[in-house]
């Protein structure tokens, strides 16, 4: 019993399919969690010109 399961940890340990399955896991929540912190920091920016670019386009009616 104990050579088999030796055999089958051996086997896991040099097989690398895997691995690669979990590099794009890491590399898609990395993604994810860049883009919403950059759209969170841009947000208040973006929404501060906004508001600006309307009140001189109005006059100030906005």
């Amino acid at each position: 019993m104990f050579k088999f399961l030796n055999t089958k940890w051996k086997s896991f340990r040099r097989d690398e399919e895997g691995v690669t399955l979990v590099e794009y896991g890491i590399a898609i929540v990395l993604a994810i969690t860049v883009g919403t912190g950059a759209l969170i920091g841009l947000g208040g920016d973006i929404n501060g010109q906004m508001d600006d670019a309307c009140t001189v386009l109005s006059g100030g009616v906005c």
